[in-house]
């Protein structure tokens, strides 16, 4: 081939791949009408992505039913928000309570349907190496991060289903790829396949299926103090032989790796998550997957396409290693 044919064959391909953006981006624009009649159920508004997306959809216009964990949350968004907005406790963990809040939800929207649920609420503690943690570490966790969007989802699901609504599902890049141990990416993991099962499942009601998977954003799901609180009470709990192991200056090494790193690579602007979720909610043809987040775009996501032994390389050569690894 030429340089000149090679040239042409290049302004060939970036032509398609602009046409392809350009057209994606026309057919994504129309909303839903008449927003005013639709219902949003958002799990996990005390703060972060669940209590900004509660305030922007309540300024759109959608009816929305907020749950929150604290009183606190609930007072806070009722002075916010107008009067269309509604509030309620919700625990994930329990199915009373799950229950409760379904029943009251079915109250409120009446014949016409619960529009969008979107199961929002996680946690990202306790996180560690595997062999740190317990097995009630690991189901303290996806009790709230897995077991709770399942619960929530088939609590209002029949309401859904009326409405021929959608379910948007918040996982992360960590449920493509588990650079980290513990219960975090096995929750969101599995919140990935309760997804893609769910939306197959649903396609001949006419409801929607989403999957909302985010990059590194400035959260409570990455705050270094927070973390770093969670991993020494860990480290404090475990076996002398586990802590020999690692080293006594390992935890040192995590502390300073987490304040430096965390910070650069997480992202302040949590508008381009509620962005996206917004999308899944209100557009006419929404995406089915929605992944915000330079990070998650350009090396999260493509890592998770690359052979294991290569991601394995790339992720281990900065990791710090255990005082007794093996050479």
């Amino acid at each position: 081939m030429t340089l000149e044919a090679a040239y042409d064959m290049f302004l060939y391909l970036l032509g398609l791949v602009v046409f392809y953006y350009l057209y994606r981006w026309f057919r994504e624009i129309p909303r839903v009408p008449d927003k005013g009649d639709k219902y949003v159920y958002i799990t996990g508004c005390d703060s972060g992505f669940g209590n900004l997306l509660a305030r922007h959809l309540d300024e759109l216009g959608f009816c929305v039913i907020a749950s929150c964990f604290t009183e606190k949350g609930e007072e806070d968004l009722r002075k916010a928000c107008s009067g269309r907005f509604t509030t309620l406790h919700l625990d994930v963990k329990k199915n009373e309570s799950v229950d409760k809040a379904a029943a009251l939800i079915k109250d409120k929207v009446g014949a016409r349907g619960l529009w969008a649920v979107v199961n929002n609420a996680g946690v990202a503690i306790p996180s560690a190496p595997c062999d740190w943690l317990t097995i009630d570490d690991y189901k303290s966790m996806l009790d709230v991060n897995l077991n709770g969007v399942i619960a929530v989802t088939l609590s209002v699901l029949p309401l859904i289903k009326k409405a021929r609504g959608r379910v948007v599902n918040v996982a992360s890049v960590f449920g493509r790829i588990s650079p980290v141990g513990g219960p975090y990416t096995v929750s969101k993991y599995g919140v990935e396949a309760f997804n893609d099962s769910l939306r197959r499942n649903m396609v001949p009601f006419g409801v929607k299926v989403l999957c909302i998977e985010p990059g590194f954003f400035k959260t409570t799901v990455t705050d270094s103090i927070v973390l770093g609180k969670s991993i020494k009470q860990l480290w404090e709990k475990m076996p002398q032989e586990v802590r020999d192991d690692y080293g006594p200056d390992y935890l040192d090494k995590v502390d300073v790796m987490m304040r430096e790193k965390l910070a650069k690579m997480s992202d302040a602007d949590l508008m381009k998550v509620v962005s996206c979720m917004e999308h899944a909610i209100s557009a006419v043809r929404p995406r089915t997957r929605y992944s915000p987040g330079w990070d998650a775009k350009l090396f999260w996501i493509p890592m998770s396409y690359m052979p294991t032994r290569f991601a394995d390389w790339l992720l281990l050569k900065e990791a710090i290693l255990p005082a007794k690894a093996v050479n």
